[in-house]
């Protein structure tokens, strides 16, 4: 699967979310009322204040605090490099992100867990709002579906079977890609921006799923698993 595509015209990335405020009394009036309706039907027994640590997840009500980006490098020795776009700006990180798109080919192939459904539309949706114009591999308005050049490693498991949800870190484990177990999941990324304050560390826990993934696209394809020592932080 996959052997169709070449690998250095694939871009793999991730994105981590934050609420857009660090509690709920924090929120504008006008947007806890939005909220409260937005949530209703989703939070079942917690009330909206309760259940506002996972205000992240939608666009509107959450904003982008981390891009990581993976390519794979030719040569000799070829493997992944890593590089992450984390900023308490937004609006500069965006920037930055959509700046680097220009400069890439616009037949550049997107690929991300789950990033048809989460990634892919959530940094639209948060360029909209902040004003930035869409990089061509972004741009799906008007495109025929296989005309988009998006793939989803999630969406490529279900082959066809579209009410199954398989995490990454399920896939990593069944297809045996060692994966660093001893840092924070997704469900902390919250607490450790609005009350550890470290940008770091959730910039390399972001770094860690772009590896993963394509480390995922290898087994796709039937190869093997891109060595640690050809693998490449960049910053570090």
């Amino acid at each position: 699967m996959l052997e169709q595509f070449d690998l250095h015209n694939i871009m793999v990335l991730d994105i981590e979310t934050v609420p857009q405020y660090s509690s709920h009394d924090q929120l504008p009036a006008p947007m806890q009322k939005l909220w409260d309706l937005k949530t209703q039907y989703t939070r079942k027994e917690e009330t909206a204040e309760e259940f506002y640590g996972r205000a992240g997840i939608w666009a509107e009500f959450g904003r982008i605090i981390c891009i990581s980006v993976g390519i794979f490098t030719r040569g000799k020795n070829a493997g992944l490099r890593v590089k992450s776009y984390a900023s308490h700006d937004e609006n500069e990180l965006l920037i930055q992100f959509a700046d680097m798109l220009h400069s890439q080919p616009a037949g550049l192939i997107l690929c991300a867990h789950n990033g048809k459904e989460f990634d892919f539309p959530y940094i639209c949706r948060r360029m909209l709002i902040n004003g930035i114009p869409f990089p061509s591999q972004l741009e799906i308005a008007g495109k025929k579906p296989w005309e988009v050049n998006h793939l989803d490693t999630m969406e490529l498991w279900k082959f066809g079977d579209y009410k199954s949800y398989t995490s990454l870190n399920l896939l990593t484990a069944i297809f045996d890609i060692p994966t660093p177990k001893d840092d924070i999941d997704g469900s902390q990324v919250g607490h450790v921006y609005w009350v550890e304050n470290d940008l770091n560390r959730i910039s390399t826990y972001c770094q860690k799923d772009v590896v993963a993934t394509a480390q995922l696209i290898r087994r796709y394809r039937g190869e093997e698993l891109i060595g640690d020592e050809y693998i490449t932080l960049v910053g570090e």
